[in-house]
């Protein structure tokens, strides 16, 4: 009678260290806090603020911060909000906030503005889309999207209108969730420029432009032309007229520098083969690099022309008389001469005889 309860508790006894055996073996996992999370979704779940969440893992508990941006909490209020959905004992170590971040895919401003100049480029005579200058209704951002938005920037619309510059572009992501592509809509203000030396200065008419005296900017072409001179082009130039300050230059307000004043002293140079004569004159005219002037000799008081072959430098070139050479018949002309008719003794005669 004995021996059956003393048997009995001693199989519980047995199956109760068994239980615990085995409840030594495989330990319940224990929820750990975590400091930092990334979400891609727009909920925060408590999968993914807690560790070894379990069956709760999938509870949405808050709304996720706006694309590409990050939000924190306090680890107490975290806390509470997973006791409050039965998820208790939670580790939370020193953590005293948690930080959320939500992933976005970055479209960048000028990555924006360089899809928008390409959508537009030589249309409605606009030319090359790094020559386009673009203002936009509103200022330009950077895009966040979803991290679904996955595709290549593509051109969905593109208008341009030349009698005003507005512009009409649409542009469109390509999504793996959807089937209906992230469309991004910009409008504004386009017109082609061109790069212009500018005068830092006031200018006045023969002035000589020195490097200081312009610096590169990038100008609307409506307002430049065709023709506008690039610094390296102006430098060392002479103005054709004067300009004011912030002007930009076109090739036609410049011209080479006057090597010669009027009324300047010259070196007169009168050159011919084997014949160099220098001597003083006074200009008549201003001229540059291969211009044709008048000077006056004041030994002679003559004028006479030359061609300005430098600073304050005229050269007369003498032509050379083409040679002749004499032979036992009579003068050779130089090549490029016709000769003269050859005479005889007869024909000495003959003309002599003829009655005049």
């Amino acid at each position: 009678m004995i021996f059956r309860p003393l048997l009995a508790a001693a199989v519980l006894i047995a199956l109760t260290a068994g239980a615990l055996a085995q409840s030594n073996d495989e330990p319940t996992a224990i929820p750990v806090l975590r400091a930092k999370v990334i979400v891609t979704a727009d909920v925060v779940r408590i999968g993914d603020v807690v560790d070894n969440a379990g069956t709760a893992a999938r509870i949405a508990i808050y709304r996720a911060p706006d694309l590409g941006t990050t939000g924190a909490l306090p680890a107490a209020q975290v806390v509470a909000t997973l006791r409050a959905h039965q998820v208790i004992g939670v580790t939370t170590g020193d953590i005293k906030e948690v930080t959320v971040t939500r992933l976005a895919r970055t479209v960048e401003g000028k990555e924006i503005e360089l899809a928008v100049a390409q959508a537009l480029e030589h249309r409605g005579g606009l030319g090359d889309a790094a020559n386009i200058s673009l203002t936009f209704d509103r200022d330009l951002q950077d895009q966040h999207l979803d991290t679904s938005n996955t595709g290549a920037i593509q051109v969905a619309l593109a208008r341009y209108e030349p009698r005003n510059g507005r512009f009409d572009v649409t542009l469109e992501i390509a999504n793996e969730v959807s089937s209906a592509p992230t469309k991004l809509r910009f409008t504004g203000l386009a017109i082609e420029t061109v790069e212009a030396a500018v005068l830092t200065r006031n200018v006045e008419r023969s002035d000589l432009i020195k490097s200081s005296d312009v610096v590169v900017e990038r100008r609307p072409k409506a307002e430049v032309g065709s023709d506008a001179a690039n610094r390296e082009r102006a430098v060392g130039m002479q103005m054709r007229h004067p300009m004011r300050a912030g002007q930009p230059l076109r090739v036609a307000d410049l011209v080479k520098p006057d090597l010669v004043q009027r009324d300047q002293s010259v070196t007169l140079i009168y050159q011919t083969a084997g014949l160099y004569i220098t001597s003083r004159a006074k200009a008549l005219d201003n001229g540059t690099e291969g211009d044709v002037i008048s000077v006056l000799n004041p030994q002679s008081k003559r004028t006479v022309t030359g061609v300005v072959t430098g600073r304050g430098q005229v050269t007369i070139q003498i032509a050379t008389p083409a040679p002749v050479y004499v032979s036992d018949t009579g003068a050779i002309p130089a090549e490029g001469e016709q000769a003269a008719p050859k005479t005889t003794a007869n024909d000495s005669n003959a003309q002599a005889a003829k009655p005049e």
